[in-house]
């Protein structure tokens, strides 16, 4: 059987047991007002306490499980990099407000963070010789030629919510990641 998100998991317990989807949970939990879904001291916390301990009720607590769970069945496609079509948007308006209309965008990871690794993003003007080129929603991705066999499969989505905005990475390749779900490791 499947292993699902219940009301007894502690935040830690599930970003340990679904690492690759860490940074998409984090994001639906902060939604859902647990706002404190990166400090070290609420994640061993059940996502029961923190609901009802932040002073929401059963159907938020049930609503929030039910949106878990729908990311757990989100299928990966572990043949390529891509971006959603709200990243492509988003990342296509700060190329206008940054002069830099047409270029491509740079996906790789760096060693950093208490995990070991960070992913990073910038501005790429052309692929470099050892780039391998990904192409989502009409926008090309430049990841270089190494780092292709442990980002295959990720999803570069952007959030807006209540604690701040940004691109989030999803990984299906990451075997942990810190409790705030900005570093990684294999």
């Amino acid at each position: 059987m499947e292993e699902r998100i219940h009301r007894q998991m502690t935040i830690e317990e599930i970003f340990s047991r679904f690492p690759s989807k860490s940074q998409k949970l984090a994001q639906v939990m902060s939604n859902a007002g647990l706002n404190c879904v990166g400090c070290c001291a609420s994640t061993w916390e059940t996502v029961e306490a923190g609901v009802l301990g932040h002073g929401f009720g059963e159907e938020t607590l049930e609503n929030l499980l039910k949106d878990l769970n729908a990311i757990l069945d989100e299928k990966e496609d572990l043949t390529t990099i891509s971006m959603t079509e709200k990243a492509v948007k988003k990342y296509r308006e700060i190329l206008v407000e940054d002069g830099k209309e047409g270029w491509s965008l740079r996906f790789g990871e760096k060693a950093a963070g208490c995990s070991g690794f960070e992913y990073f993003l910038d501005y790429s003007e052309k692929p470099k010789e050892n780039d391998k080129i990904f192409e989502s929603h009409g926008l090309q991705i430049h990841v270089q030629e190494k780092s292709v066999p442990r980002l295959l499969g990720s999803v570069i989505d952007y959030v807006d919510g209540l604690n701040g905005a940004g691109f989030k990475i999803s990984n299906p390749n990451a075997k942990s990641s810190c409790g705030c779900g900005s570093s990684h490791g294999y």
